[in-house]
């Protein structure tokens, strides 16, 4: 058996990244964090912290923050369940990756709903945050995956859908005679970072396959609408932060009707199913009010 302490010491380090900072997250001194990531480590035979700025995990290491961090969220709806109007102590962390348009869009209402939970966010594109789940370093994920990981469940969550915007500058200067493939390859477009394909995969559903144009790397779903807002260059906007904009003509779609569409599904570990039974209910309700359904046009 691990002493508890000694665990929530080392996920405090993890998750702040100093043994200062996790000493005052905890209430007590450096030297006591130390003291215990110290002992833990011996119990255990291995080094589990790489000291540095930010300190880092081994893979020992982040194993045993992981059972901490599952103990915790199965301790506290065990609690729940057996005594629902006793007091609680903290309130235990979940770690979720998702994508940002998600988090920009529809995730944070989900997260409000469930105000008992603290939560420890991954961004990474819906089409690789499976692997996070894959390689047991977060709880849950927004994915564009259909296909649950070993040892997951899921659901599908909606059709998050994007509009290819431009402000109406950019399209009289780049796109005089139309939205071709050869003034496509031309116009500068905005790409969230190397991961993002949506650009690509628009412009091959809708003009022409293997087109490759210069591109501005913004990663940040909000950066996405004011760079188009600003002129700098064109990209596929989620339909929801971009409607005020395209409403009021400060932005255009570059085609009509041609929305591109990405299915997306929330997927959570079996091992602490019943811990995340609200959140899950949560992040259902929250995508419900803003994704389009899956399989209707």
């Amino acid at each position: 058996m691990f002493d508890y302490a000694h665990l929530e010491a080392l996920v405090a380090v993890l998750r702040t990244g100093s043994f200062e900072q996790a000493a005052r997250a905890i209430g007590v001194t450096p030297s006591a964090i130390s003291q215990r990531i110290r002992l833990l480590e011996e119990r255990v035979g291995s080094v589990l912290v790489v000291r540095g700025q930010p300190c880092t995990a081994t893979e020992t290491g982040q194993r045993l923050a992981r059972h901490a961090e599952e103990v915790a969220l199965l301790e506290r709806s065990l609690g729940d369940d057996l005594a629902p109007t006793a007091g609680r102590g903290a309130n235990p962390t979940i770690r979720i990756a998702v994508n940002a348009d998600s988090l920009a869009t529809w995730f944070i209402p989900a997260m409000a709903a469930v105000p008992d939970r603290l939560f420890d966010l991954v961004l990474d594109d819906q089409e690789h945050s499976a692997e996070w789940l894959r390689r047991g370093e977060v709880r849950a994920a927004v994915s564009g995956s259909a296909q649950p990981v070993q040892g997951c469940d899921g659901r599908p969550l909606g059709r998050l859908r994007y509009i290819a915007t431009a402000s109406p500058a950019f399209m009289r200067r780049w796109f005089p005679d139309g939205v071709t493939a050869q003034a496509l390859s031309l116009a500068p477009a905005l790409t969230f970072n190397a991961k993002d394909t949506l650009q690509a995969r628009w412009s091959a559903a809708y003009v022409g396959d293997g087109i490759v144009p210069p591109t501005h790397w913004l990663p940040s779903s909000q950066a996405f609408v004011d760079a188009a807002l600003a002129g700098i260059g064109w990209g596929l906007n989620p339909e929801h932060l971009a409607a005020g904009a395209i409403a009021d003509g400060r932005l255009v779609p570059l085609l009509p009707d041609a929305p591109y569409d990405v299915p997306l599904h929330w997927h959570w570990s079996r091992s602490v199913a019943a811990a995340l039974g609200s959140l899950n209910r949560a992040v259902l309700e929250a995508a419900r009010q803003v994704l389009l359904p899956i399989g209707e046009a």
